[in-house]
């Protein structure tokens, strides 16, 4: 695909006021009747390079989940309208040609606001309107930004028109043309700050996306474009960029810093590269981590070939902070040198919003919050999700009890019509909450706050309990007969909520006296001990069925439904068709911890 020159040569900053360290003439010696020479002075120059990351649509300080001003227990605030207040203040303080803004990705996916624009009033319609993330981001003006891989939740037609929509390049040297090879955006931008010692300083961002795009957006990118590993692209590009006369290189990476992966061997590419990027390709200054969730406000990593130290940092998601890379060069040898750079990280509670910003959506925020609060049934009763971390709460049960009735309903008629359904599900939230009365559409969200769609896999008893055996990790081993901690209790090995799934239609323990890998027991389907042989249908989310996790077997298993409708839009459609919510009908306790038998809870 051919790149579009402004996006590939990016933007450029025009005149700068720099700070020159001034020398100081040496004192005559005593007796001398020569003045010694005045000592020349050193150039110098210093600049700043703001960066944001994994924003997933969040302009308001403001959660639709809830429809009130966000909140949590740290009392973070979130939004591009504090980020840009943020902004502000280190422009002025910088001096505005002194600075550049930069974001390392997933930045139209993840609330109610982004989501509006991209399925109920889309952008990719005629005459559609303009995304309010790009709304945003071009008045606070972004000099560039990674791709995310929740860029391409909404598949590539979606993408390449918020990209058309962009003021700045969206950037990502490891995102291909699956035919050509070639990259299918700008793979770097590069800003020109001036000055006043007379030549420019060069800076060049490399943009790297998330290589498990691949298996977990397969629907949308399959045969269009292809994900190589972030060092190897980065290898290519560094020296390129060097040779360009680049003076600074800084990578915005989708990439957390830790060189794990949660999909395990299933692609030969390390999903949290960002670090082994540092550590292993030389010619880099700092980069901007994002896809962690994760703050690291400034975190040094040796290059292994020129020992030079490399710093990375990472904001934190959706707003909270704001990351600042504060660069000292020096003129030696003919070019501009990077004599130090640090990193910190600002919080966004410590602002107001900008009114230019909340002002610019006051009307896109205003449709959001109506489109939310639109009553699609009842509830016989309040349900929460606060306890679904080590309890089967019957709101969980909902999940999966409309997966598993949507994979029936489907299969009905069928090869695989008679197999039972089972139907796994997680806790995204631990907030979340259908009330007593009317339901909302934002109930319903709030629930289910991902993009992701149902799949079902066909699967065997045995393979089942190694599945529950693997996600039973989540927990840390408590020995029997002690005090328990629910706080204490659960994410072990660091394992998000997400990951942890409870599967609905068998009934089973955990016994978290027992070591990983030997926790499951009394599995049973229709009272009965599960037979190893026996085949299950598995309804599953699309994140799990391409390798989200690394959940063993389901990702090679046969897959023998799709739908391309996400889950969240599943639950409001049964909602709405069954006008009334009630867990008599669909909840029962079908896991539950133990130690040696003794129930936990």
């Amino acid at each position: 695909m051919p790149l579009n020159r402004r996006t590939f040569l990016g933007t450029s900053a025009a005149t700068g006021v720099a700070l020159a360290a001034t020398g100081v003439a040496a004192a005559p010696a005593q007796a001398a009747t020569v003045q010694a020479a005045p000592k020349k002075r050193e150039k110098r120059y210093s600049f700043t390079v703001m960066g944001t990351t994994d924003l997933h649509g969040n302009v308001f300080n403001w959660d639709y989940f809830t429809d009130k001003e966000f909140d949590d227990k740290a009392h973070n605030d979130v939004g591009l309208a504090k980020i840009s207040t943020l902004v502000n203040q280190i422009r002025k303080e910088k001096g505005r040609r002194n600075t550049l803004l930069i974001d390392a990705g997933d930045t139209i996916q993840g609330t109610q606001l982004s989501y509006y624009y991209a399925k109920v009033d889309p952008i990719t319609a005629a005459k559609g309107p303009v995304h309010p993330m790009a709304q945003a981001m071009n008045a606070i003006d972004y000099d560039a930004a990674a791709l995310g891989n929740h860029e391409f939740n909404y598949g590539i037609p979606v993408l390449r028109k918020f990209e058309e929509q962009c003021d700045f390049p969206l950037l990502g040297a490891n995102a291909l043309d699956a035919k050509t090879n070639r990259p299918a955006f700008a793979p770097y931008s590069m800003h020109r700050l001036r000055t006043p010692h007379g030549r420019d300083v060069k800076v060049a961002v490399l943009g790297l996306t998330n290589p498990g795009i691949a298996i977990w957006d397969k629907a949308n990118v399959q045969g269009k474009m292809v994900f190589p590993g972030l060092e190897e692209q980065a290898a290519k590009w560094v020296p390129r960029l060097r040779s360009m006369g680049a003076d600074v290189v800084i990578v915005s990476a989708h990439s957390g810093s830790s060189g794990t992966s949660s999909y395990g061997d299933q692609l030969p590419y390390i999903e949290n590269a960002a670090g082994l990027v540092a550590e292993q390709v030389p010619g880099i200054d700092a980069i901007l981590v994002g896809h962690a969730h994760t703050e690291i406000p400034e975190y040094f990593v040796t290059n292994k070939e020129t020992g030079k130290p490399v710093v990375l940092s990472e904001p934190l998601k959706w707003g909270q902070r704001l990351t600042l890379f504060d660069f000292d060069l020096v003129w030696s040898k003919g070019r501009w040198t990077v004599e130090k750079v640090g990193a910190q990280v600002l919080n966004s509670n410590t602002v107001a919003e900008d009114p230019k910003i909340t002002g610019l959506l006051a009307d896109e925020h205003k449709k959001v919050v109506a489109y939310v609060n639109q009553v699609i049934g009842t509830s016989t009763a309040a349900m929460s999700t606060a306890e679904g971390p080590f309890k089967d709460v019957p709101i969980i049960d909902l999940i999966s009890h409309v997966q598993a009735e949507t994979v029936k309903a489907a299969l009905a008629g069928g090869e695989y019509a008679a197999l039972p359904v089972l139907s796994q599900a997680s806790c995204f939230s631990r907030t979340a909450g259908i009330p007593a009365g009317e339901v909302t559409i934002k109930d319903a969200a709030g629930l289910y706050p991902f993009e992701n769609t149902l799949e079902a896999r066909l699967i065997t008893g045995a393979q089942l309990k190694d599945y529950l055996e693997y996600s039973a990790r989540y927990y840390v081993q408590t020995p029997a007969g002690g005090p328990v901690d629910p706080a204490k209790l659960t994410n072990a090995e660091n394992i998000p909520d997400y990951n942890y799934d409870a599967v609905y239609g068998v009934t089973y323990e955990i016994d978290i006296a027992k070591a990983v890998g030997s926790r499951i027991v009394n599995l049973q389907f229709g009272g009965k001990a599960l037979d190893p042989a026996a085949q299950f249908v598995l309804a599953v989310n699309n994140y799990r069925a391409s390798g989200g996790g690394n959940f063993p077997h389901v990702p090679g298993a046969k897959q023998v439904f799709v739908n391309s409708d996400e889950i969240r839009n599943t639950i409001i459609s049964w909602v709405k068709a069954k006008g009334t919510v009630d867990p008599a009908q669909f909840a029962s306790v079908d896991w539950k911890l133990t130690r040696d038998g003794v129930p936990v809870f």
